[in-house]
């Protein structure tokens, strides 16, 4: 039986209704928007990764053309420090202190790119010039810059009244049960890596523009957010002042993957300096910023060990975790190898867990939530665990998995963490991957490689990860006077295609056109509250909501119009933009049902579902690469990816987002690469020396899904905006050792894999 495809709705592929605002010009970002009357603001950033230092004066740069103001830290004592509240009880049941980052440092710099001054003038040039003329002097010390070395003996410590540059210390699992686990195991397999440190690298560079509106009494704060409400919040409370005293803005954003989230130093300095001057003062950062001061991802040093029997089942999981956190604790930034590491077992069955991570203090940028936000981790390890695994037992790495993979009869599934998986077939998913990837003829494509000097590989992950966490989005409608419908809600894209998925969900209810449909976003006036867009949590959470309010709404509608046309309700039907008495040619549009309305809550649907546990995307990734010994280059040569997303509302924008993580998990495991030097500068500050991936990168996808509904989630939805991330660098690194591996018996190498490292490991694997 052929299923027809919904015109709109879940599981319609509709267009994105953003795109032709995008490609004809009309996006408007947070520098596109210039109040009358602006000044411009410049950051006057330090040079040294750690120094006392003094500015001498200031009187040049207050004195140059076209200078407004000059801010120290000394001039910001009423302002608060960037403070998190995310720190995890330690094993002793504390909590560890955090280290707070000053709006403006006063005395000490800690990275490169700390704050020290901020100057606003008639235009950035203007600003940054006589940001030069301060007079600062600095008294550089050694810097912590390595998350391995941090706490070595005699390495500088970024925090001395702590003694150490252990910021804290967390505990999963339990110790004994794996050691226990562990002293009764047939075989142990341990490794050893890096997960490497990324910048961000959206395509829009953070901005912000501050007013004060003199006829409201309050200010205005534009700035590319991930949600306006937190960052209402946080800022109001760095001032100590009412939420009723600022409205935060957010126009389009171009890309935000997690540290647009954050709270930073610029909001608060453009909201004095308007409040200082009276005038619009906008602060746009330029790409060799975002590189520095941006909240920068991933950055773990790991050793982990599985225990297994003589079957290859695995026993127990032991892994010591050494995260960055950077000079300071990020908005976030404690939290992240916390949830990564509640993840551990992954899609196994893994009886006994013992995991310690370690927090430490370096002498770099804060680290914080970058796409997956410690899933990503979490799973790139136990699958790079489990293949070395399947190699120390000589077992396919597909059989390995099946082995330990975690039944469908055995669902609902607690973890070792605590973590309850609802639903999956995981089984499932790697079989149809590994038919859709062509796996049983791989030793043919590898003869012919061979046959050319090259060598072959291939790899794959089975991931799970937790997202759209516990809570809420409510979705509010409104029926226009011209019949269309607006949507308000408190997630922010930042460019997933919200305005397309959110306007499926309540057409659906309508019956409707989407283009009808407007979805509003990003402006504190319009909703008291609101969560932001993170961790997949807006279509499974706020996607529902709309549907309910879509359900409201038309409930009102047919009210309205049965009582009209004098009819029941229940006999009202909702047909592109009418409501119509079923088998009749009586009608009413919904401009005319709008006018008839006696009271504004007539017009308005209301709809929140709340989610009570995390929903588990879960898939399996399978790549498939060729590297040429002579120079190390690898070309990705086929890529399949076979996913649970409990349900798809649109497959194009769900392919987009599958797509665009996987090209950011490729470009971890191949390309990026973030290098601070022993002294804390940064070394790869631009793109000529962070390689970003490109298209001739990446390979074209082949994409499924093979759903299994949630059954936490009311429409079964379990998230998609962070998996291909997670399932990509596992898989990808994975097939790179495979095909070192088969070649020359090379076990292990870091990430990025790129044509130099390749090189090397091939030459000391021919000398050894």
């Amino acid at each position: 039986m052929t299923v027809a495809t919904p015109k709109f709705g879940m599981g319609a592929s509709v267009l994105r209704l953003e795109d032709a605002a995008f490609i004809t010009g009309r996006g408007r970002y947070t520098d596109d928007i210039a109040p009358e009357n602006l000044l411009h603001g410049y950051v006057l950033r330090s040079p040294v990764a750690s120094a006392a230092f003094r500015i001498a004066s200031t009187e040049a740069a207050r004195s140059a053309p076209g200078v407004h103001l000059v801010l120290t830290g000394a001039d910001l004592g009423h302002i608060k420090d960037l403070a998190s509240g995310v720190m995890q009880k330690q094993p002793d049941g504390t909590r560890a202190p955090t280290r707070d980052i000053p709006v403006l440092c006063r005395d000490r710099v800690r990275y490169v790119g700390d704050a020290v001054a901020f100057v606003v003038a008639d235009t950035r040039a203007l600003a940054q010039d006589a940001a030069e003329l301060i007079e600062i002097d600095y008294e550089a010390d050694e810097a912590a810059a390595a998350t391995a070395t941090a706490l070595d003996a005699g390495t500088p410590l970024v925090w001395p009244e702590l003694g150490s540059n252990r910021a804290f210390r967390y505990q999963l699992g339990d110790p004994a049960k794996a050691d226990a686990a562990f002293a009764k195991a047939e075989r142990v397999t341990r490794i050893d890596f890096v997960n490497n440190r990324l910048v961000c690298n959206y395509m829009e560079p953070r901005a912000a523009i501050a007013e004060w509106k003199e006829d409201e009494q309050r200010f205005v704060l534009t700035t590319g957010t991930q949600g306006v409400h937190s960052v209402r919040k946080i800022v109001c409370g760095l001032f100590g002042m009412p939420e009723s005293q600022l409205r935060v803005v957010t126009p389009d954003v171009g890309g935000g993957f997690g540290p647009k989230s954050f709270v930073y130093r610029e909001y608060p300095l453009v909201i004095d300096a308007a409040s200082r001057l009276k005038r619009p003062v906008k602060w746009t950062g330029d790409r060799t910023e975002h590189f520095l001061t941006d909240a920068q991802g991933r950055d773990n040093v790991v050793s982990a060990e599985m225990a297994m029997d003589g079957e290859g089942r695995f026993l127990a999981l032991r892994v010591r975790l050494t995260a960055n956190l950077g000079a300071y604790v990020s908005q976030y930034g404690p939290f992240i190898p916390y949830v990564g590491a509640t993840m551990s077992t992954g899609v196994y069955d893994i009886p006994a867990l013992d995991v310690a991570v370690t927090g430490v203090y370096t002498n770099t940028c804060p680290v914080d939530a970058y796409r997956g936000a410690g899933r990503p981790e979490a799973a790139f390890l136990l699958e790079k665990l489990v293949d070395a695994c399947a190699r120390d037992l000589d077992v396919g790495v597909e059989e390995i998995r099946r082995r330990n993979f975690i039944r469908p009869e055995q669902f609902p599934y607690r973890t070792q963490t605590g973590r309850l998986y609802d639903t999956g077939e995981f089984d499932g998913h790697l079989t149809r991957a590994l038919d859709k990837a062509g796996w049983a003829g791989f030793g043919a494509r590898l003869a012919a490689s061979k046959a050319t000097g090259k060598i072959r590989g291939i790899g794959l992950a089975t991931y799970i990860e937790a997202c759209a966490f516990a809570g809420s989005e409510p979705a509010f409608l409104r029926l226009e006077g011209d019949g269309t419908v607006t949507m308000r809600i408190g997630t922010q894209s930042n460019g997933q295609g919200h305005a397309t998925a959110y306007a499926q969900f309540v057409a659906e209810k309508l019956n409707l056109d989407i283009a009808r449909i407007k979805v509003e976003q990003g402006d504190t006036d319009q909703l008291k509250s609101g969560g932001g867009t993170g961790g997949s949590r807006s279509i499974p959470l706020g996607g529902v909501s709309a549907a309910r309010a879509g359900e409201d709404l038309a409930a009102k509608i047919r009210k309205l119009a049965a009582d009209e046309l004098e009819a029941s309700a229940a006999d009202i039907e909702l047909v592109g933009g009418e409501a119509r008495i079923v088998g009749t040619d009586r009608s009413l549009t919904f401009a005319e049902i709008a006018r008839v309305a006696k009271k504004p809550e007539d017009l308005e649907g209301f709809g929140e579902f709340v989610q009570n546990e995390a929903t588990y995307p879960n898939g399996t990734h399978i790549c498939e690469v060729e590297i040429e010994p002579e120079t190390g280059a690898t070309e990705i040569v086929g890529y399949t990816i076979v996913d649970d997303f409990g349900a798809t509302v649109n497959p194009i924008l769900l392919a987009g987002q599958v797509h665009g993580g996987v090209v950011q998990g490729i470009g971890q495991a191949l390309t990026e690469n973030t290098v601070y030097g022993e002294d804390g500068q940064l070394l790869s500050a631009s793109f000529m020396d962070y390689a970003m991936p490109r298209a001739d990168t990446v390979p074209s996808f082949s994409f499924e899904t093979r759903n299994v509904p949630s059954t936490t989630n009311a429409l079964g939805i379990k998230g998609a905006g962070e998996a291909g991330t997670i399932g990509a660098t596992p898989a990808a690194l994975n097939a790179v050792t495979d095909a070192l591996w088969r070649a020359y018996g090379i076990r292990h190498i870091d990430m990025p894999a790129t044509p130099a490292r390749i090189w090397q490991a091939i030459r000391d694997a021919a000398r050894s």
